[in-house]
């Protein structure tokens, strides 16, 4: 397993960011496997894998180069940039652009583990994949940015309410399940590879997510580094929470809804994010239900989490939850 060695300092000096070019990165990952984790991403893959691989089909050299740099367990370095704070994608991709062919052509050989193939001996790659990248972003992502990051962000305040409740241990642990695990010892073990432990005490580390589920790990040495998770429960995948008829005609399909989603705790702009519903309209709907004794809320650091209570808790059994009609229009991927 690969692991670094932190300390306590580059714990409390770390962040979560959200990143537009990470997201678009995860988002040419998904599309480069074409296998959805979820019912949600199943239906935007039928939408947008058409349409990618036509254009890679037309440009078999970039194709090739998308091939070769995602490797088996390592992704070349100067395709999949450690993303900063605040930058705009056009920057990063300007990074890529400016990357010496020659460090490029090293990057791929390493991702194959061998030679490179004899069509990539050129200097146009850091071009290709920049070209790629702005492709993905443009026809793929930019369209849903604003909720994909509204999604990101709710994922952030849970993550940031979780570490004020459990510690650091118990968020890294659900980062990536399998892969991300504290170990003890001030020891961070960052994935499954056999990797040679790296000592990162007192250097910048940032946790990103993404809303494609497969994360990575990255890193510019010395002192820059990032874990690459993505997001998890009802913010990976609204569309499996059902309403079930009996709950929508009790309490409204709008309100049942909201109800369903708090089987672990979620704040209001968590549920905004995943319902598609207005600020206003989950607020009028938390309140019925706070008053009815079916939720409960919460403070978390700066948030406030909203949780089934007990009773309604037997009002989502009772009716059936999981077993009725999907959410529909609920997915983070559409």
């Amino acid at each position: 397993m690969g692991w670094w060695q932190v300390n306590a300092d580059t714990l409390v000096r770390s962040r979560f960011v959200v990143c537009p070019f990470t997201e678009t990165f995860a988002t040419l990952r998904l599309l480069h496997t074409g296998t959805a984790a979820h019912p949600g991403e199943e239906a935007w893959l039928r939408t947008h894998l058409p349409g990618y691989r036509a254009h890679l089909a037309a440009d078999p050299v970039t194709a090739l180069l998308v091939r070769s740099a995602m490797g088996t367990s390592w992704i070349a370095d100067f395709l999949a940039p450690l993303p900063r704070d605040g930058t705009p994608l056009e920057e990063t991709l300007a990074r890529i652009r400016a990357t010496d062919p020659a460090e490029a052509r090293a990057n791929v050989r390493v991702s194959l583990r061998g030679p490179l193939p004899a069509a990539l001996e050129r200097d146009d790659l850091p071009e290709r994949a920049a070209a790629l990248l702005a492709y993905v972003w443009t026809r793929t992502v930019r369209p849903y940015w604003d909720r994909r990051r509204r999604i990101l962000e709710a994922d952030v305040v849970a993550r940031t309410a979780q570490v004020s409740r459990g510690g650091w241990a118990a968020v890294i642990d659900s980062l990536t399940p399998g892969q991300t695990r504290w170990l003890g010892d001030n020891r961070l073990q960052v994935n499954r590879h056999e990797r040679p432990p790296r000592e990162i005490s007192g250097a910048e580390l940032v946790f990103v997510p993404v809303t494609p589920g497969r994360g990575w790990a990255t890193w510019e040495e010395p002192r820059r580094y990032a874990i690459v998770y993505g997001c998890t429960g009802a913010l990976a995948d609204p569309g499996a929470r059902s309403v079930p008829a009996s709950l929508g005609t009790l309490l409204g399909t709008a309100r049942a809804r909201v109800l369903v989603l708090l089987d672990s705790p979620l704040s209001t702009s968590q549920l905004v994010a995943v319902t598609g519903q207005g600020l206003g309209s989950v607020g009028r709907h938390l309140r019925v239900l706070l008053d009815a004794g079916l939720v409960e809320r919460r403070r978390a650091g700066r948030s406030v989490l909203y949780a089934r209570t007990a009773a309604g808790e037997v009002l989502v059994e009772a009716s059936g939850a999981g077993t009725g009609d999907s959410l529909s229009g609920v997915s983070i991927r559409s």
